[in-house]
C-alpha cells in the first residue's frame, strides 16, 4: 500500500513515499537489510560525535523475544504492532562520554538517527512506525537499561499488508488521508511567530 504525500513544494520523491502504516506482513524483514537500517543510523549526524543512540531489537524468529518487547507497548499499539516482523526500542544515552556533563541534545540526535533509518528502510521497500505509546520503565526494568540511559520509541519494522490484516478499529485510520500542517505555521521571521516572506 502506497500513500504518497501531497506536497506544497517539490521534495525527494523518497520523503514522499515514508509513510507509517499500521499494517504488517508476516514476511520476516532479511537479515541484510536490518543491518542496513542500523548503518544508515549509525552514520546520523550528532552533537560532538557522540552518537547517544541504541536499539533494542527483536524479531519473529524469536517469538518470545518478539512477544517480551510487545508486552512493552501498551494496549492499543499491541493489538497492531503483533503483525509486525520486528520491534525496536530507540535508547538516548543522556550523558557526554567524555564530560559526564548532561546532553540536551541526545534525543534530538536519536531523533537524526532514526531520521536515516526512516530513509534506508523506504529505499528498501520496508516500512516503519514509530510510537509514543509505550513504557519505558517497563523497557527499563526488562533489558536492565541504566539509569543514565532514557528509552525514546517503539518502532515496529516490516513491510506493507492490506488494510484487511488489521482488526476493523484501525482500518479507516490506516486509509484515511495524510495531513500536515502548512509550512506558514512554523517557519518565523523577525520575531516568535511572524510568518517568513519565504513561506507566505
Amino acid at each position: 500500500m502506497e500513500k504518497p504525500a501531497q506536497t506544497d513544494y517539490p521534495i525527494e520523491e523518497i520523503l514522499k513515499r515514508r509513510w507509517s502504516p499500521r499494517a504488517f506482513s508476516d514476511r520476516m524483514v532479511e537479515s541484510e537489510k536490518l543491518q542496513s537500517l542500523f548503518e544508515a543510523a549509525r552514520w546520523a549526524p550528532s552533537s560532538f560525535n557522540e552518537q547517544p543512540w541504541s536499539f533494542i531489537v527483536a524479531t519473529k524468529q524469536k517469538l518470545e523475544a518478539h512477544a517480551r518487547l510487545l508486552s512493552c507497548l501498551v494496549e492499543k499499539n499491541q493489538h497492531w504492532a503483533s503483525l509486525a516482523p520486528v520491534l525496536m526500542v530507540s535508547v538516548a544515552k543522556l550523558k557526554f562520554e567524555k564530560t559526564g556533563k548532561p546532553n540536551r541534545h541526545a534525543f534530538h540526535d536519536v531523533g537524526l538517527a532514526m531520521g536515516n533509518m526512516l530513509v534506508e528502510a523506504t529505499a528498501l521497500g520496508l516500512f516503519v512506525h514509530q510510537m509514543a505509546g509505550f513504557s519505558p520503565e517497563k523497557v527499563r526494568e526488562i533489558y536492565g537499561v541504566p539509569e543514565e540511559f532514557e528509552p525514546v520509541a517503539a518502532i515496529a519494522v516490516g513491510y506493507a499488508a492490506d488494510v484487511d490484516v488489521l482488526p476493523e478499529n484501525f482500518r479507516e485510520q490506516e486509509l484515511g488521508l495524510r495531513s500536515r500542517k502548512p509550512i506558514s505555521s512554523f517557519v518565523f521571521q523577525g520575531k516568535w511567530g511572524e510568518i517568513s516572506p519565504l513561506v507566505s
